[in-house]
């Protein structure tokens, strides 16, 4: 189904197309509701930067998990959820570090508002596998040291002080490598095409 006009299509639809292989369904998606969620990080966060970098997060997660999206519900409320997550996340994490440096254990970082998912039907179960297929080549076109901080990041959900540990880097230049990667990738999902 060749699309001429993604803007005019239902958010629904738009997702559907992700899911069935079309990232470039997911661009008007974000781009409709970027804003609201910039809003509501804005009167949570006290960091501007941090904002920027949860609004990232938050639709990256939502594209590696869109086949978990249950159409019955609004996409903005999924999104918004995720994005309310990732902040608690963020904001937990750096609590936890400012009250005790040295506990490094991680705190649980899941999505605690979705349901659990039901058992997928085989036809889900292709389309997930797809979805995956289709992550998958994307983390593969990114420069090596680039693909391990995305996986570590977004699919392993470490946070950024465990990063810097684990890779012996300075936390400064995690955060700037991972700002790098989450913006390729970004690009890749909403061109669909490799990074230069």
């Amino acid at each position: 189904m060749e699309v001429k006009d993604y803007s005019a299509l239902d958010d629904r639809i738009l997702v559907r197309l992700v899911v069935e292989g079309d990232s470039r369904a997911f661009e008007p998606l974000f781009m409709r509701h970027k804003d609201a969620i910039y809003a509501m990080l804005v009167k949570r966060s006290t960091n501007i930067d941090d904002v920027e970098d949860l609004l990232q997060e938050a639709f990256m997660k939502a594209f590696i998990n869109i086949d978990r999206y249950n159409a019955d519900y609004d996409f903005g409320a999924w999104i918004c959820a995720i994005a309310k997550n990732a902040f608690v996340d963020f904001s937990r994490s750096r609590r936890s570090k400012a009250l005790n440096p040295e506990n490094n254990l991680p705190l649980e970082s899941s999505c605690t508002t979705t349901a659990q998912a039901q058992s997928p039907t085989p036809e889900e179960s292709i389309i997930n596998a797809q979805q995956r297929a289709q992550i998958e080549r994307y983390i593969a076109t990114l420069p090596e040291d680039y693909r391990t901080l995305f996986a570590m990041r977004f699919l392993e959900e470490y946070t950024y002080e465990e990063i810097a540990e684990a890779l012996q880097m300075k936390l400064g230049t995690v955060k700037t490598r991972i700002h790098r990667v989450r913006a390729m990738m970004c690009r890749l999902i909403t061109e669909g095409e490799k990074i230069e």
